[in-house]
This record gives C-alpha cells, structure tokens and sequence, in this order.
C-alpha cells in the first residue's frame, strides 16, 4: 500500500490528471507539481477555463463537432463549400483535417467506428444524421476519412450501403493513410495529399 503524500485535495488533482489520455500516474504527479508551482499563472487560469467549458460547450446536432454554439461555427459558415461533406470517426480527427487546411468544407462526425466486439452498431453512431443531410440533395461528394482500421473500413462499407440510393460520389482517403493508422497522428503533409488523392468507392 502506497503512502499519502500530500493533502486530498492534490490527490484528487493527480487521480484526474491520470485520467487524461497520454497521462499516466507518474506524469499525473509531475503536471500537478507544475500546475502547484505556477498556481496564479496557470493553476487558476486552468480551474476557470475548465469551468467555463464545461458550463458552455455542446454537441452540435447537426454534425456532431463540439463548441459553443449549436449549430457549430463551422456548419454555420457561409464561406464553406456545401456540396462537399467529409465524413470523421471523431472530433480529434476533424481537427486534424482542419490542421492541414486542404479543403474548405463542412464535416460529420460518427461519434466513433463500428466494432461488434465492442458491442458498437449502427444505431451507437451518428449515421441516421449523416443519411438525413444527405436526403437534403446539397450534397454532391461525401469523403469518407475514417481510420485505416478493419473497424474505419467495415464502417465506411456500411455508410456506403446506406448511401447507395442517393444520388452523391462516395470517395475515401487515399492509401497515404498507412494501414492502421489513425488521423489524430499523422502529419500535415500526409493528410493533405490522402485528400487530394481520394479514390471513388
């Protein structure tokens, strides 16, 4: 059994910080630690940002992206093409793309991937949604960027099928997305030419 050794107050900071993804206990402590010595310049800031975030951000019900405004600022922006609709696992994986800066356009977000194994069907994903904008007609090009995963491909067949009476081209990300590889990871430059390079389905 491990001894305690600071106030519960700073224990429950470190047990939090452990939490968040890349952070291990060991690292929990030295973030805490840092956090402790840089109190007024980032210890507080950091408290009431959190707050803040957590009394105003919000799931947009049209794409699945998270802000502070339902719609979201990038549905709501007029100065994005609106034929052209690239379809995501996760946020992480809209804010790569929106990174590279390739393409102007609007998104969807699945809320995650197919995986039977994990008992994650079609109604645990933000597929209906996605069916429904399309219905609409505006779209002409749904762009498939979904991991290179079995899971991202099962799931991008599925979509496919669920798409296939409408009226709109199907493309993926090209295979400079290496097999296995997931979008939050990879570089600019390599989603940029896996955009430009997009296959038809």
């Amino acid at each position: 059994m491990s001894k305690r050794i600071a106030g519960p107050e700073i224990e429950r900071l470190i047990q939090l910080l452990a939490k968040v993804p890349g952070l291990g206990p060991r690292s929990a402590r030295r973030a805490a630690l840092h956090l402790i010595k840089k109190k007024e310049a980032l210890l507080i800031p950091l408290g009431g940002a959190m707050q803040d975030a957590a009394e105003k951000v919000c799931i947009c019900t049209t794409c699945g992206n998270v802000d502070t405004s339902d719609p979201c600022m990038i549905c709501t922006d007029p100065r994005r093409e609106r034929a052209t609709l690239i379809v995501v696992e996760d946020v992480a994986d809209l804010w790569a793309l929106e990174r590279a800066g390739s393409m102007n356009v609007r998104y969807h977000v699945l809320g995650g991937r197919l995986s039977p194994l994990d008992g994650i069907g079609p109604d645990d994903l933000n597929i209906t949604t996605l069916v429904g904008r399309v219905a609409e007609g505006e779209i002409k090009e749904i762009i498939l960027a979904v991991n290179a995963t079995v899971e991202g491909q099962t799931t991008a067949h599925y979509i496919t099928d669920q798409l296939a009476d409408f009226n709109v081209r199907i493309t993926r990300l090209a295979h400079g997305v290496p097999v296995g590889g997931e979008l939050d990871y990879l570089d600019e430059g390599t989603l940029t030419a896996a955009l430009r390079a997009r296959t038809v389905l």
